[in-house]
């Protein structure tokens, strides 16, 4: 199975994951909670990896996590 890294990271969203989570004050367990109750079951430690860039993304997750945080899903792909 090939891996995919882009500049050394699994995925492009780690980041603006991490910044939107940070500004509403909110933890990572907080995070994961409101991920389960839309329905996408991850714990967290995967928040964390995301955060970190070593878990890959899917775009339904991206979709749930904008929706999460209050943001656009374009903002957390660095598009705006």
């Amino acid at each position: 199975m090939k891996i995919y890294d882009y500049n050394g990271k699994k995925n492009i969203c780690g980041d603006r994951v991490r910044e939107a989570r940070q500004k509403q004050r909110i933890s990572q367990s907080d995070l994961a909670a409101r991920l389960q109750i839309e329905g996408v079951i991850l714990e967290r430690d995967c928040i964390s990896r995301i955060e970190i860039g070593t878990r890959f993304v899917t775009d339904y997750e991206i979709i749930v996590l904008a929706k999460c945080l209050r943001v656009s899903p374009l903002w957390l792909l660095g598009l705006e």
